[in-house]
């Protein structure tokens, strides 16, 4: 019998020792997608019985770290296990020597929980942090959050995509704003909740967010993509795409989006299946399928969400799914995966899947994929200690930075 913690524990030590190194070749033209290595280390880890750190999300900064590296600054948030989805405002780490060491965490008083009449507490969640190169600013996007004071959500509660702006010469967060939409009513529960975003080269952002009305009494969310201007301290909205609609329980929302080959390429998330969609413009969809292997078999992931890595070679996705004895994880939210897709036939090549953070009794929910250089994209994650009853198995409440080292040099321009 497979010893889980043993296994888990020394995947971490293993792979954990070295960055990634720096003999990447260029080829480019190359037909197979690229070969790639995956280094595990832990940024930070925490548990009390309170508190673990979650949303754990990495942007990198070019130029700014040492030897002409990139700044690393990594947003979070603490969850606290008293309640489901109660989360603080966000921390930060940051590195200047590509993770070898870190700084923090640091409350950010700025991104942090606002108090209103009647007990009600409106705090911002779920953010993913990226470079703005025209404007200097690495912009953080995600949604509010209202809590009544304690920690229960409030029913019934509006939503609004929100963000927030570093600026790397002051090392001073603004204050988080909400992005203002056209139709209060159609989103009046709206929000870019863990989703991958992107700057386009004239530096508009393309968003993707999802979205119910005031008077929406199905409980099915509907996903888009805002196209939206940034000059380096507000965000505005220019238009939306498609409305994509579900109609099983809570339609698909968390979208997250990645450019590839000159086409997008939008994951989903639903309640039963993750669904997959793509594009020409990032405005105009094909209809949605679900996410299956190459196969015909469903990959097995349910109500959590997906993200993407892409080198110029090979588009990837990473995720969560059923199927892998993991039965005792909710909702089967570890391992981590990823494996490579075509992007044309929209499935997932079995054959190459890949555990890239293995599980150890707990979950792994609301992970993030970034681009750090043109050799390394991570994965990042924290362990978020629930069950309880698995608390055994080896979880301590690290925060995981999986480098993911590609084998030749990564110049992909449709980050």
């Amino acid at each position: 019998m497979i010893n889980r913690k043993l296994l888990a524990l020394t995947a971490v030590v293993l792979t954990g020792l070295l960055g990634c190194t720096q003999d990447h070749k260029t080829q480019s033209g190359r037909a197979e997608p690229p070969d790639y290595q995956v280094q595990l280390e832990v940024a930070i880890k925490h548990w009390d019985g309170e508190f673990n750190w979650t949303q754990a999300r990495v942007a990198a900064i070019p130029g700014m770290g040492n030897d002409g590296n990139p700044r690393l600054i990594m947003t979070m948030q603490k969850w606290f296990v008293a309640h489901s989805d109660f989360y603080s405002g966000l921390y930060t780490l940051q590195s200047d020597d590509m993770g070898a060491t870190w700084t923090g965490p640091k409350e950010q008083p700025a991104l942090g929980w606002r108090r209103e009449e009647g007990n009600i507490i409106r705090g911002i969640c779920d953010f993913t942090p990226g470079w703005h190169e025209k404007t200097g600013k690495l912009l953080a996007l995600g949604h509010t959050v209202y809590y009544i004071e304690g920690g229960k959500l409030l029913k019934n509660r509006p939503r609004s995509t929100a963000y927030a702006v570093y600026d790397p010469e002051t090392g001073e967060w603004s204050p988080w704003k909400q992005l203002k939409l056209p139709d209060e009513n159609k989103f009046f529960n709206s929000g870019s909740g863990c989703g991958q975003w992107l700057v386009q080269p004239d530096g508009t952002l393309l968003i993707p967010a999802y979205f119910r009305g005031r008077a929406d009494t199905t409980n099915c969310y509907a996903s888009t993509v805002f196209h939206c201007h940034f000059d380096g301290e507000t965000l505005s909205y220019i238009k939306h795409g498609d409305e994509l609609t579900l109609d099983t329980p809570r339609g698909v929302y968390e979208p997250s989006l990645i450019a590839f080959k000159n086409r997008y390429y939008l994951t989903l998330r639903n309640d039963i299946k993750a669904y997959v969609s793509v594009s020409d413009d990032a405005m105009h969809w094909q209809p949605i399928k679900p996410w299956t292997f190459d196969n015909g078999q469903e990959i097995g992931s349910y109500n959590t969400q997906q993200h993407w890595a892409a080198h110029e070679n090979g588009l990837f996705l990473v995720y969560t799914r059923r199927g892998a004895n993991n039965d005792h994880i909710p909702r089967s939210r570890a391992p981590l995966f990823m494996a490579g897709v075509d992007p044309d036939r929209l499935v997932v090549r079995k054959a190459s899947e890949r555990i890239v953070i293995p599980e150890r009794g707990v979950m792994m929910g609301n992970f993030g994929v970034s681009d750090i250089n043109n050799s390394e994209t991570w994965i990042t994650v924290g362990e978020n200690m629930h069950p309880p009853e698995n608390l055994d198995q080896g979880a301590d409440g690290s925060v995981f930075t999986a480098r993911i080292c590609w084998s030749d040099t990564n110049n992909n321009k449709n980050k």
